[in-house]
């Protein structure tokens, strides 16, 4: 019987202080989050669309051989739907289940720029907010197991002739006595706070509300691979109440106004992984809804994982909000390379207590950064409407280790509310060179520095934040 104790004891020891002990080490959760990831598959079985009366002239509307060849592939258990060699014109496609749209290397698909080829609307969200809207210009809504993949392009043609001019700011080429975005942004937001049903909120024509590149809307199971991505109207990738999603060697190309690159919005179980961002707004934006709209649907961004990849111009490269008010937790970047004139900060989170929300478990290590125009990394609680509303925003437990910067105006920029300061902040391992001005630090908790420097010395934090008690 004693031998029996022993032997309980030594293996109850033994898995007590002998096994691996994860809970200091974040990191370890990757491998599981990636496991939890459906990465679609598909049927061995080709729809070219060609067979289905498109032409790859440049010159002829392809429109109806999409949307039959992908609803033949769909009824028929699914397979591949591809678009050969040539350009081909088309208004939106919409993805079926179990369809994976292969766009081959010397294929071009160019979207109309004619408003009207993007209704009726469809249920959407637009920075935040449900509503009715023009469609986006590759759509799915609670399909399951698609995808978009090859080496071929896929041409949003927005510029300052078209859907760019709608933001209303004179650089995109809009003029007095042009229509723009204005009113039909604030009347969507008007509502969204009066509680007006998300399908009587009707856009589209007359409001001007730019519609998003690619957004599959409550699905599952999608994949976008190695494909290249140019010119969208608005956001590029928006899945949206999305669960496993992989986004796997693709190029995101487009300088116009908030021609974000990714931005998932209330999804999990994501991964990121050796893509190339150069945009007009954020790389990567990490999204959960905004103000009442995301309060009502209380979802949060969760388990993402960003690794292998590559920031040029930008406001941001790894970016948390704005939109931001169902949350945002569990997020991991790693091994990514970041350097413009034109980048804005590297690690940004914005929020304000308007949004509200909690940010939380926020995991970044390995970067290299040439160079940003403002700050490595960024916290700002003041972001549009500031501290001007009753749904006070937390961040906490974020951790920066292994950054490398050649030169920015700012190491650390971080400005909280003295009712809600940034919690657990670690900063391990980074060297910040060519730093212009001193860090601006407000409003911090549990700030710990180690090993890091800033223009050759030791990194000091040089204005008022709050210890621990």
């Amino acid at each position: 019987m004693l031998n029996h104790i022993i032997i309980i004891i030594s293996f109850l020891t033994f898995h007590i202080f002998c096994q691996p002990n994860h809970t200091n080490d974040p990191w370890a959760d990757v491998p599981d989050i990636i496991k939890t990831i459906t990465v679609p598959e598909f049927r061995d079985v080709i729809y070219d669309i060609t067979s289905f009366g498109a032409v790859g002239d440049g010159k002829t509307d392809c429109s109806v051989a999409f949307e039959q060849a992908i609803k033949t592939c769909s009824e028929n258990s699914g397979g591949k739907v591809v678009v050969p060699e040539g350009i081909f014109l088309t208004g939106p496609i919409y993805l079926l289940s179990n369809v994976n749209l292969v766009v081959t290397e010397k294929a071009v698909v160019k979207f109309s720029t004619r408003p009207e080829k993007y209704l009726p609307v469809v249920f959407t969200r637009w920075e935040g907010v449900e509503c009715m809207n023009y469609s986006p210009l590759i759509y799915a809504y609670g399909e399951e197991n698609i995808a978009v993949t090859g080496s071929g392009i896929l041409d949003g043609q927005a510029d300052n002739s078209n859907w760019w001019s709608w933001k209303g700011n004179k650089d995109n080429g809009w003029i007095e006595g042009m229509p723009n975005q204005k009113n039909g942004r604030k009347l969507l937001f008007e509502m969204a706070e009066n509680n007006i049903p998300p399908r009587e909120r009707l856009f589209g024509n007359g409001y001007y509300l730019r519609p998003n590149f690619f957004q599959p809307y409550n699905c599952k199971n999608i994949l976008v691979k190695g494909v290249t991505f140019r010119d969208s109207p608005m956001w590029f990738l928006h899945p949206v109440l999305c669960e496993n999603i992989t986004i796997d060697n693709v190029t995101v190309e487009g300088l116009g106004p908030n021609n974000d690159g990714f931005d998932p919005e209330s999804s999990s179980n994501i991964l990121v992984k050796n893509c190339y961002f150069n945009t007009g707004d954020d790389c990567i934006a990490i999204k959960s809804g905004r103000n009442n709209d995301g309060r009502r649907i209380n979802t949060p961004c969760k388990n993402i994982v960003i690794q292998n990849c590559e920031m040029k111009d930008g406001h941001g490269g790894v970016v948390i909000g704005s939109e931001i008010s169902g949350g945002v937790k569990n997020v991991f970047a790693e091994n990514c390379v970041m350097n413009s004139p034109n980048l804005e900060r590297a690690v940004r989170i914005k929020t304000n207590a308007v949004r509200g929300g909690v940010i939380e478990n926020i995991f970044v290590r390995n970067l290299t950064v040439g160079e940003v125009s403002e700050a490595v990394l960024k916290i700002n609680y003041y972001y549009e409407e500031g501290d001007n509303g009753a749904f006070t925003p937390e961040v906490k437990n974020i951790q920066i280790e292994n950054v490398v910067s050649q030169k920015s105006a700012f190491a650390v920029w971080i400005k909280a509310y003295d009712r809600s300061p940034v919690k657990k902040l670690v900063i391990n391992n980074c060297t910040f060179n060519n730093v212009a001005n001193k860090n601006t630090i407000q409003n911090v908790v549990d700030f710990r520095v180690s090993n890091c420097m800033i223009n050759g010395k030791d990194m000091m934090i040089t204005q008022p934040y709050k210890k621990d008690k």
